[in-house]
């Protein structure tokens, strides 16, 4: 059962996630900021990350940066999941090492394919 760590500020975006995924199969943790992610990420090890962008501290690009460039961490992919629908927003979250870029609110059903595919490489 796949493990995917859910990042975002945003308890009902959390819960609502949570609830998609975990109706398909796939097993949830939640991390509140960039830097809770990257803790979170080193210690669950999950196989994939959903990212917000805009969080306190750490955000969702730096977060992911990090973790794109940390040999732990590097092979879990990472779909960003935002508010931030600049078509340069999902250019630099691209960048940044996300396999996929998400613009909030997104279909559930969309985000579960979303994360099957990811998953599934």
């Amino acid at each position: 059962m796949a493990l995917v760590l859910i990042v975002d500020d945003s308890p009902t975006e959390v819960h609502v996630m949570q609830k998609a995924l975990e109706r398909h199969g796939f097993q949830t943790a939640a991390a509140s900021d960039g830097s809770e992610a990257i803790r979170k990420a080193k210690s669950l090890r999950p196989d994939l990350i959903l990212m917000d962008v805009v969080m306190p501290g750490v955000n969702g690009f730096q977060a992911t940066r990090l973790l794109s460039t940390d040999p732990d961490t590097r092979s879990i992919p990472v779909i960003m999941v935002t508010s931030k629908a600049q078509e340069s927003d999902r250019v630099w979250g691209m960048r940044q090492g996300a396999v996929d870029y998400l613009v909030k609110p997104v279909p559930m059903d969309q985000l579960v394919q979303r994360a099957q595919a990811a998953v599934a490489g």
